[in-house]
């Protein structure tokens, strides 16, 4: 731990003078912006070198120091996402410290007064941390490849340094070094041992910015070795192949080919684009088209010192066709079946060189405008948004090299902001944003939590935020020949500009939204539109599977999952197609249940044939152990808890169902002996369960088994591993209402970890107030 915490002094010593970024809600004011909603749920991070006062600037640097201790002390690498909240609480003039902090002794019985004032404190803290448009702000990243891709794409195009500020370099510097590793390389996410792709990526990301081949107290340089100690970066998997190419220190020739032609293949045939997962889709088609273009950036000089520092031979003795499947041992997590290789071979000998050459290169134009229709559409329909940061970085390529002049570059360019994330560890490219899924969460939290006197007008905010995100008309013209399905209706994870519906979002959105419509206008605000409700139902049974009767998460999933074996990616599962999950079925079942509760009449008999089908797709999901595997959340507690409440909501009961049962037991059977649960991310790729080192205890975690158990009938029939969970909760609660941040908690593909910087209050509030009501039930009525 010395060498990188000394690096990330070194490189703060110049930097403790803190002059103020400012996040900035719901604003659009350049001219090649435009949104659908007045950009309700915009959140960019905005520079004045004037703003602060030096309280504020001391608050910074306080954060920044907590981050450091942090990872010194417990090995904590998420931000907490401080300089977001220093703001909000300012901004709300909400007193978060009035009630002091209840903490139980060990010897000490649970009691209701001190769960109620745990409670109180949490409520108050969500009403202080909400935005002015009703969403709840906050970080969503973990890979250590976004921020990367972006600084090569704005290197390549020319834009570094007008997009860029020295602050904000200065930022995307500092989230860099903070990350490296103790062995001097980077993980693929946060949190992750060092890989190639994260080492390489991140080296060539701090050369970009400026940073010398010996800076930062040698972590660069410790970054080359660690890349040079391991093969160099022909090793890179598949993606970071592509990445490096169009910088220009790797050579397409070392790339397996990715034919755009494939962007003209029938529907007839097994496997076609439409029938792609949705995120593969967007990432592969400009890796197409820069892929046939052969495109590159300037050969600066820069480039050309590159090229010999992240290779073991000198660049112009690879032999690049044997690169092609070469990928580090750390890296590789889904190795190219056989058949995969015989066909990449078959594409790379046979295929690629005729699709050069005339008259074969005709057939190739044609395949690359596709491209640009297509791209340009999914631009066009989420406001140059795009699905998400890597798609971003790679339209923002392909535009460049399209038309430097053009109006998409520019517009790609204006909305890059939404995508650059401050906290204390420094800037870095997040995800897209997570503001629907965090605000539907936290409103269902609140709610649960009864205190009426504590909703003050949080929950007017967030039932405006709610409806005001619901994609209101489908994509435009054609929407299935650009391989799009019916949006109307649905929610995305961030904001309606984004467009691309979620399933489970819509889903988390139509049960925030019927508690809403239960409760006084006074209170919620204006009811949502019945009508509007429908079109969301639409969209859920839409999404669900007629074989399985598990529903997808972006799109219907597809029955063919002998397709996976065509996976490319050396490092993600289960990218091909799209498929079934035990998270998006309980959700959408919750919903269903609610929903068919307060409109009986709406498709009632679909809706009752769809619930009997997800509820037998749980049931067959469930492992021996009684547990679920997660597949957006680490992990077998996050699925077991989330299956539990679908199960519960379909009418099952630990009396009645041993599904039920035996996700009970399995819960009660890996709690820890000081009565939390805490769960490895290595369960995520081995598929297995395995806690936390030294059987740990996670706070959201813990929050998880215990909503789980509570599903299962827990608070009614012995409460006890209740009483333990919760006097954790409760004695962790800090002085401001929030909760400690600690290791990361969700994850995506199952290899890739992501950081949810809301979840660490929500959740446990949640479990809290849920533990309240059921607990104590008699003193729980909500008005």
């Amino acid at each position: 731990m010395h060498c990188v915490l000394s690096s990330h002094r070194n490189f703060e010593a110049g930097t403790q003078v803190v002059m103020m970024w400012k996040l900035k809600i719901a604003e659009g004011n350049d001219p090649y912006l435009y949104s659908t909603n007045n950009f309700v749920g915009r959140q960019i991070w905005e520079y004045d070198p004037n703003g602060g006062t030096p309280e504020e600037h001391e608050a910074f640097n306080a954060a920044r120091q907590e981050w450091r201790r942090n990872r010194m002390i417990k090995g904590y690498r998420c931000s907490a996402d401080l300089f977001t909240r220093i703001q909000l609480k300012k901004e709300s003039r909400i007193d978060v410290l009035s009630i002091p902090a209840v903490r139980v002794g060990e010897k000490e019985e649970m009691e209701y007064e001190s769960a109620t004032i745990a409670v109180k404190k949490g409520v108050r803290l969500q009403r202080a941390i909400q935005a002015s448009d009703g969403h709840w702000p906050a970080e969503h990243t973990g890979p250590m490849f976004f921020t990367p891709l972006l600084i090569i794409a704005l290197h390549v195009s020319g834009a570094i340094n007008k997009v860029l500020t020295s602050e904000h370099k200065k930022e995307m510097i500092r989230y860099i070094y903070n990350h490296q590793n103790d062995d001097g390389g980077w993980g693929f996410y946060m949190e992750g041992h060092s890989t190639m792709i994260g080492s390489a990526l991140n080296y060539v990301g701090l050369r970009l910015l400026g940073q010398g081949p010996d800076d930062g107290n040698d972590a660069v340089s410790r970054g080359r070795l660690w890349i040079l100690d391991h093969g160099g970066a022909t090793g890179i998997p598949s993606w970071g192949k592509v990445y490096l190419s169009i910088l220009g220190v790797y050579e397409w020739d070392g790339c397996n080919p990715l034919l755009p032609e494939f962007w003209l293949f029938p529907s007839f045939l097994p496997y076609h684009p439409a029938k792609m997962w949705c995120y593969s889709r967007t990432a592969y088609m400009p890796m197409s088209y820069l892929y046939a273009r052969k495109f590159h950036g300037p050969l600066s000089d820069l480039v050309l010192t590159l090229r010999q520092e992240i290779h073991v031979k000198p660049y112009d003795l690879i032999d690049w066709n044997k690169t092609r499947n070469n990928c580090c041992k750390e890296d590789l997590h889904y190795p190219h079946p056989f058949v995969q290789d015989i066909l990449w071979d078959t594409l790379n000998y046979c295929v690629e060189p005729l699709m050069r050459r005339w008259p074969l290169n005709k057939i190739r134009q044609r395949a690359v405008d596709k491209t640009i229709k297509h791209m340009r559409y999914q631009a066009e329909e989420s406001r140059y948004i795009t699905t998400g940061c890597i798609e971003k970085s790679l339209q923002i390529i392909c535009w460049w090299a399209h038309d430097p002049n053009g109006d998409e570059f520019k517009r790609h360019i204006a909305r890059l902001p939404d995508f650059l994330w401050l906290a204390e560890d420094g800037m870095k490219m997040q995800t897209f944003g997570s503001q629907l899924w965090d605000c539907a969460l936290i409103t269902e939290v609140i709610i649960t939590s009864g205190m009426v006197e504590e909703y003050g007008d949080s929950l007017k905010k967030a039932n405006f935020y709610i409806k005001e995100s619901q994609i209101k008309e489908n994509f435009s013209g054609d929407f299935k020949s650009m391989y799009r399905h019916f949006n109307k209706g649905g929610w995305t994870f961030s904001d309606q500009d984004h467009a691309f519906i979620v399933s489970d979002c819509t889903a988390q959105a139509v049960k925030a939204l019927l508690l809403l419509s239960e409760m006084p206008t006074e209170i919620s605000g204006e009811k949502v539109d019945v009508e509007r409700l429908y079109e969301a139902v639409n969209v859920m049974l839409y999404m669900q599977s007629p074989l399985s009767g598990g529903f997808g998460c972006w799109e219907p999933p597809i029955p063919q999952p002998y397709l996976q074996t065509l996976n490319p990616s050396d490092v993600f599962a289960d990218i091909v197609i799209e498929q079934e999950h035990v998270e998006c079925t309980a959700t959408i079942m919750e919903a269903l249940v609610a929903f068919k509760r307060l409109h009986p009449g709406y498709r009632e008999k679909e809706i009752e044939i769809s619930l009997e089908k997800a509820l037998h797709f749980l049931e067959q999901r469930q492992w021996p152990d009684g547990s679920w595997y997660g597949y957006w959340g680490i992990c077998f507690l996050y699925g077991t808890s989330f299956a539990l409440g679908g199960l519960v909501a379909a009418g099952k009961t630990y009396e009645n169902s041993e599904a039920v049962r035996k996700g009970v037991n399995f819960l009660l059977s890996i709690q820890n002996e000081e009565g939390g649960w805490g769960e490895s991310l290595e369960s995520c790729p081995s598929m297995k369960y395995i806690p936390l080192e030294g059987n740990k205890t996670n706070l959201v975690q813990t929050s998880w088994a215990m909503l789980g158990l509570m599903h299962g009938g827990q608070a009614e029939r012995d409460p006890e591993p209740l009483h333990k969970a919760a006097k954790l909760l409760i004695n962790a609660q800090m002085e401001d209402g929030d909760f400690p941040q600690q290791e990361i908690t969700m994850v995506f593909m199952k290899n890739c970890m992501l950081h949810y910087a809301q979840y660490r209050n929500a959740f446990p509030l949640w479990a809290l107030a849920e533990y309240r009501k059921r607990v104590w039930p008699s003193k729980c009525l909500i008005k």
